[in-house]
């Protein structure tokens, strides 16, 4: 029997995430629904389509998936969600009533692993800081007397959190002559060995690396994980580089170690999302701030798109999922 999809997300999401194009290889593998999405389950419109749907194709912005959804949609297997965290649509339902749910998170964590990995050579190369003496004094910077440690050669990386994304850049970063250091409660000496990287302390990782890059979970026991102690214990010069998220760091404790004068921060990521327009950290010359653009954006959207559907074509042709979600991963998992 053919497996019956349908996309459910607001109609912006699925203009952005899935070009007509991208839906195109679903069939005649699978029956697609529409290729317009459920934008609300209590509709008649979207409680027909429900009724007949084996697998939700999900994305930004789906209402939850509830009992009474569930009720309406007594076919349903299958939620494969083109985007990252689940936890925002898959109501405990889903878990209690055995739906198998799959996440394009790998497929989010790569652009994300690209941009760190490119301020990590960057700022050990210290480009950014010679880049601005170039704009202000307008002659001849003298790089090497400015910065005679520039270079990546054996310098060492601090990865905070062997997550998807933590991995991803850990893989980038294999063909560097680099020193890649994880600090993560849940790898293991043998994970440590098979990813090719030092398994140290979050305190010796601090104090050691040329570059600390923050890519753990947002959860309550992560808040403020770096804290104003961990801030101090970086060694003068180092860059942190933070695409995690805000809440995860001491604000005011790094702004007040920048303002030292010995600190470099890279923040794609701040709480609240865009910062007062008064905060220091935009004026600050050893700051650089970029508005959450190391996410999927623009084209890279379309690799979420790819992720959730080649999901649906492992269904039909009767293969496990590639990128499941377990219940049992959310205590730990953005």
């Amino acid at each position: 029997m053919t497996l019956n999809v349908a996309l459910a997300m607001p109609a912006h999401t699925a203009r952005a995430v899935f070009p007509s194009r991208s839906l195109d290889p679903l069939e005649p593998a699978l029956t697609l629904l529409g290729r317009d999405p459920i934008q609300d389950f209590s509709t008649p419109e979207g409680r027909a389509v429900l009724a007949e749907a084996d697998i939700l194709i999900t994305g930004w912005g789906c209402p939850m998936i509830d009992h009474t959804v569930l009720d309406a949609a007594p076919r349903l297997r299958y939620v494969l969600h083109a985007a990252g965290s689940v936890k925002h649509h898959i109501g405990d339902a889903c878990w209690e009533r055995g739906i198998q749910v799959s996440s394009a998170a790998d497929a989010n964590a790569i652009p994300v692993a690209e941009y760190t990995v490119a301020m990590i050579i960057l700022a050990n190369k210290r480009v950014l800081q010679i880049a601005r003496a170039l704009h202000t004094t307008r002659t001849d910077v003298l790089a090497e007397q400015l910065f005679p440690d520039m270079g990546n050669y054996r310098k060492r990386v601090g990865i905070i959190g062997a997550s998807k994304i933590g991995r991803h850049v850990i893989r980038l970063l294999a063909p560097y002559e680099l020193d890649v250091v994880v600090a993560d409660p849940y790898l293991s000496p043998e994970e440590a060995d098979i990813l090719g990287v030092g398994l140290v302390s979050l305190d010796e990782l601090v104090s050691s690396s040329d570059v600390v890059s923050l890519h753990a979970p947002s959860l309550p026991s992560t808040k403020n994980l770096m804290d104003a102690g961990l801030i101090e214990r970086m060694r003068p010069g180092t860059t942190f580089i933070n695409t995690s998220r805000g809440e995860l760091v001491d604000q005011d404790a790094l702004l007040a170690r920048v303002e030292r004068g010995d600190l470099y921060a890279i923040l794609d990521v701040t709480t609240p999302w865009v910062l007062p327009a008064g905060s220091r950290f935009y004026t600050h010359p050893n700051v650089l701030l970029t508005p959450h653009v190391a996410g999927s954006l623009g084209n890279e959207l379309e690799r979420m798109a790819a992720s959730a559907v080649n999901e649906a074509l492992r269904l039909s042709r009767g293969e496990a999922l590639r990128f499941p979600v377990r219940l049992e991963d959310l205590a730990f998992t953005a």
